[in-house]
């Protein structure tokens, strides 16, 4: 391993010293972003030969992470996220909790 390069967290991943691999060609099929604190997110419903999927993408100061749904698991997201909100809405913050994250 260089020096520089780190482990993966989630195994071993070889790397590809071949040919890039082909674009795939994605439509898009709509996008809105919001502005939340200090981070901006973008999420953009996407199409492939593949299917559809939606790219929820995180930018703070530059640095962007991203997580892609597949469409068929929107609706289960879509239940787990209302689940959340609503024990959010129900709860009142407490300001030592290691788990409330900003």
């Amino acid at each position: 391993m260089i020096s520089n390069e780190r482990p993966s967290p989630y195994g071993y991943r070889p790397q590809s010293h071949g040919a890039p691999k082909p674009a795939v060609a994605e439509e898009t099929l709509k996008t809105d972003k919001i502005q939340i604190e200090r981070k901006s997110f973008v999420f953009t419903l996407k199409e492939n030969p593949r299917g559809r999927f939606l790219r929820i993408t995180e930018d703070v100061n530059g640095r962007r992470d991203t997580i892609i749904i597949p469409s068929t698991g929107l609706e289960e997201f879509k239940k787990i996220f209302d689940e959340m909100l609503e024990v959010s809405n129900s709860r009142q913050p407490k300001s030592d909790d290691p788990d409330s994250e900003h």
